[in-house]
């Protein structure tokens, strides 16, 4: 079994039954989310992991080492992709799920969230995760492998809920790109909810009310 990743824990509450995996997008690091985590105003006490991805070059930032859950081999994220390394994301955060089951928290009280490149490691991870989880939060980002997801996806998946979002004006991953996968996903029968707003690719405040609102009702709304 992989170590577990590095991470920030913060707690909004004593107890927590619910758990949110946040992940980075390129270059950034398990801070980058944190002050959200403390500001997100939430009807239940939250136990908040965010992870920091492994240091490695990334080939489109000219071989630059940095913080990345995979290498970037091609400007438009598709045509080329590292399915070692986002597999390898994958089992990192499979760890975590685990690691969160084992403290006692039930699956479809656990949620996946990432911006950018977590973010299309939380929609990878969160569709083939054996059970459904609490939901997955997809933030100015795309599917990868999309290819693969039929014949990998789990059953369970076509019933976690999905939030994605994304920037009119994108520059890094354009907002078609977005767009497609969500409507892909919608498509194959996945329950998505698609917010867009006139920003790059950054998070707004309204995104963020809408975040705070989606994750509310989900909270609310436990199945056991």
């Amino acid at each position: 079994m992989n170590s577990v990743l590095p991470h920030i824990t913060l707690e909004t509450g004593k107890s927590p039954q619910h758990s949110i995996i946040w992940l980075h997008g390129l270059g950034a690091d398990g801070e980058d989310f944190v002050s959200m985590g403390e500001e997100m105003k939430l009807p239940v006490a939250v136990r908040y992991l965010f992870p920091h991805a492994p240091k490695q070059p990334v080939t489109l930032n000219g071989g630059l080492i940095m913080r990345a859950w995979y290498d970037i081999m091609a400007s438009d994220m598709v045509t080329k992709q590292d399915v070692k390394g986002i597999r390898a994301s994958q089992a990192a955060i499979e760890v975590l799920i685990a690691q969160e089951k084992q403290r006692g928290i039930v699956t479809d009280n656990i949620f996946l969230a990432g911006f950018s490149q977590g973010g299309a490691i939380a929609l990878h991870t969160g569709l083939r995760h054996a059970s459904r989880l609490g939901g997955i939060l997809a933030l100015s980002t795309y599917l990868p492998l999309a290819e693969t997801l039929s014949s990998e996806a789990s059953a369970a998946a076509l019933n976690t809920p999905i939030f994605m979002a994304h920037g009119h004006s994108d520059s890094i991953v354009p907002y078609a790109r977005g767009k497609a996968s969500a409507d892909e996903l919608k498509k194959q029968g996945y329950q998505v909810e698609w917010h867009e707003y006139g920003m790059p690719h950054s998070v707004c405040a309204e995104e963020v009310r809408d975040i705070q609102t989606w994750l509310t009702h989900k909270l609310n709304t436990d199945p056991r």
